[in-house]
């Protein structure tokens, strides 16, 4: 871990300890034979449903990034579908700094450039931001989010989040078609104070560019935009399957409940450990507790629950498929940060 890797960590364990000391203060008291009680009632069942669609929305990764590299390469779904689960599991192990795993181990797979499949991840997060925008949009024709006490402040943020969908798609959009003009023209505005990064930053915007060709006609928009809705949805059940695997107030949670509990994790997931996670369990139990009113033992629990099932669950699979495919998650993770840093 090279020493700005070590910075972004130190700074994240300190927001984690503040946000788990101000949430205690905000407690004062937890029963912890409420929460052994609460816990030892789950239907395992439910939380079985969970884990299944879990691992299908990985599936669903690999066919929209088969989609994503049609105009540049013919590939399959089936060898897409070991990168995305080592890929995730990476990032669960390692935290933010697994992130680039999944598009280098794509790129040495495929033959192809590591700064390509960058492009194709920064589209794919467009794609699950828009995605989760339309979610969320459709959520609010659901009378149950009316009665939130922040339910003003969700349609703000709502609508915060559709414009700056918007606003990376057209500005993906501009760097795809106009790619020479936007280097050029950032180029010329760094060159006179930071020559070295105007050089940098235009090489990188080239690259980025050439690697936005993922999209090449209407019928591939359509598919990549069904697909990644379907993924959502899947994901809003896989939600929903792990709440209601608990008796007494968690079933009463509609599914629109379930996106904005999902929008707070998606939140909370920006201040992560590795292997221990942290942001997004403190935001479920915050929004369950704080936000749906659900008692703080029965939230703890619950959160737990939803970050083992939607974030950790995919340790195992991905571990067995990248001993399947000879590939060591530590000897990936360095030779990406090398490659990582090339580009800088």
């Amino acid at each position: 871990m090279n020493k700005k890797n070590t910075v972004i960590l130190g700074i994240v364990l300190i927001a984690l300890c503040l946000l788990i000391y101000l949430q205690i203060r905000a407690w004062k008291t937890f029963d912890w034979h409420m929460f052994w009680s609460r816990s030892e009632h789950i239907d395992w069942l439910y939380a079985f449903y969970g884990l299944v669609l879990t691992y299908f929305t990985y599936v669903l990764r690999a066919v929209r990034w088969r989609i994503f590299l049609k105009p540049v390469k013919n590939t399959t779904t089936a060898r897409l579908i070991a990168p995305q689960f080592v890929g995730f599991a990476a990032l669960a192990l390692l935290g933010r700094a697994g992130e680039m795993i999944r598009p280098y181990i794509i790129a040495k797979k495929e033959r192809l450039t590591f700064t390509s499949q960058v492009a194709v991840w920064g589209v794919e997060r467009i794609f699950d931001m828009g995605a989760f925008a339309v979610l969320l949009a459709l959520s609010f024709l659901s009378p149950d989010l009316r009665a939130l006490p922040f339910y003003h402040g969700l349609r703000q943020a709502a609508f915060a989040l559709i414009v700056l969908v918007g606003g990376l798609c057209v500005g993906a959009f501009l760097v795809r078609r106009r790619g020479e003009r936007v280097a050029q023209f950032l180029h010329g505005l760094f060159v006179g104070f930071a020559p070295t990064f105007a050089h940098h930053l235009r090489e990188k915007v080239r690259s980025f560019s050439a690697g936005l060709a993922t999209i090449h006609d209407l019928g591939s928009a359509l598919q990549l935009a069904g697909v990644s809705l379907l993924m959502w949805v899947l994901v809003a059940f896989d939600y929903y399957a792990v709440t209601h695997a608990y008796p007494g107030e968690l079933r009463s949670l509609t599914l629109a409940h379930q996106v904005v509990l999902m929008g707070s994790t998606m939140v909370g997931s920006m201040l992560q450990l590795p292997a221990v996670g942290g942001g997004s369990q403190l935001a479920a139990i915050s929004m369950l507790n704080s936000g749906f009113g659900i008692e703080k033992e029965l939230a703890v629990s619950c959160g737990i629950l939803l970050w083992a099932i939607t974030f950790m669950s995919v340790i195992p699979m991905g571990l067995l498929l990248a001993r399947r495919e000879h590939v060591s998650v530590r000897a990936v993770a360095e030779a990406e940060e090398k490659e990582a840093a090339l580009l800088k």
